[in-house]
């Protein structure tokens, strides 16, 4: 208590002016319109920044949610559409959705990681596309991930036609530029010009018919002078995929058994 009196003492001259500048204060600020205001309006300043960063970190958070939700319903939109004019209770194809954790594009055979699996349904031999065309097929599978043979691996053929036509080809990469692949074995009776679309053939048991791959650049009779080769530019940037959908063909080891 002794410490406590002291302590008062020692410091009553300037407990003296805070309690008087504590009181002037209150008597301006109770008196004054244009202080009442800029107290308030202050007040709404920093409440509003607030509001603000406390709205934008919970669209951050809510982003993710909001990209599964569409990823959602693109899975179901591309399923609906590989599956139109066929028998509503005989769905001859599932789509699953998938994000690449690892990809590859700057060797002669690339490949990408996706984190699905065995358990999420996913086998070796499934179609890989982007939602702007075809990216691959998976074809080592574990546990909760899957491998995929990437449409810029020489190793990898694919069916492949003008979307203008039924006229078809060969699909391979050279190994050269990543941003196009190469069209071989096609009639050369068949309509080609520069710009023209190229999709998947339908001839597989892996990828439906109409699956966008790309575009013309510039074509040429082969060495035979019997076909024509194609220069065909990627609608993949496949230097930039996050999601991906994987394309199961529920009749693939029927038909398999039938080629046979």
């Amino acid at each position: 208590m002794r410490q406590i009196i002291d302590f008062f003492v020692r410091n009553k001259n300037f407990i003296l002016f805070l309690s008087l500048f504590s009181f002037s204060l209150i008597l301006i600020f109770s008196n004054s319109r244009f202080h009442n205001s800029f107290i308030l309006n202050s007040t709404n300043s920093v409440t509003g920044k607030v509001f603000e960063t406390n709205s934008s970190i919970l669209s951050y958070l809510n982003l993710k949610n909001e990209n599964i939700l569409l990823s959602e319903e693109n899975t179901l939109l591309k399923k609906n559409i590989y599956n139109s004019g066929l028998v509503t209770d005989s769905v001859k194809y599932e789509v699953f959705n998938s994000t690449i954790i690892k990809n590859s594009y700057s060797f002669y055979n690339n490949y990408l990681t996706i984190n699905k699996g065995k358990q999420d349904s996913i086998n070796e031999d499934m179609g890989v596309v982007s939602s702007k065309g075809v990216v691959g097929i998976t074809d080592r599978v574990s546990k909760n991930y899957s491998r995929v043979i990437s449409i810029l691996n020489t190793k990898l053929n694919l069916n492949a036609k003008l979307k203008k036509s039924n006229h078809f080809g060969v699909l391979n990469w050279d190994g050269t530029s990543f941003l196009t692949v190469q069209l071989k074995d096609l009639p050369k009776q068949s309509p080609v010009s520069i710009g023209d679309t190229i999709i998947t053939g339908g001839n597989s048991f892996i990828f439906p018919q109409g699956i966008l791959i790309g575009e013309v650049s510039s074509f040429k009779l082969d060495d035979t002078q019997n076909y024509i080769e194609i220069e065909v530019d990627l609608f993949n940037d496949m230097t930039n995929l996050n999601n991906v959908y994987i394309i199961k063909n529920n009749h693939i080891e029927e038909l398999k058994e039938l080629d046979e």
